[in-house]
């Protein structure tokens, strides 16, 4: 499984996300490869599945991937949450 963070306060707050969502995943015994990456390289990307903070909604959904917004880039519960929910969804 492939899964790209991107926020839209920069690449530094995608690997923020990228590292709360390796955390929960190795937490929760799921392999997957995680990416982050800023809003201008991810349509090049292939992933299964986005995790991207709410402010770049309305730039996300108009791209063709399953993507999960969250609050922001620490609020691993949400995260958590979130990132579990649409991965049971993806199987």
């Amino acid at each position: 499984m492939n899964i790209v963070t991107v926020c839209g306060m920069g690449f530094g707050t995608s690997l923020i996300l990228k590292m709360a969502v390796d955390e929960i995943l190795k937490k929760n015994g799921i392999t997957a490869n995680v990416e982050a990456c800023d809003l201008g390289s991810v349509k090049g990307k292939i992933a299964d599945l986005v995790v991207s903070t709410s402010e770049l909604e309305p730039e996300l959904k108009k791209l063709n991937f399953n993507v999960v917004f969250v609050k922001n880039a620490i609020d691993k519960k949400d995260i958590e949450e979130k990132v579990l929910e649409a991965i049971k969804k993806l199987k």
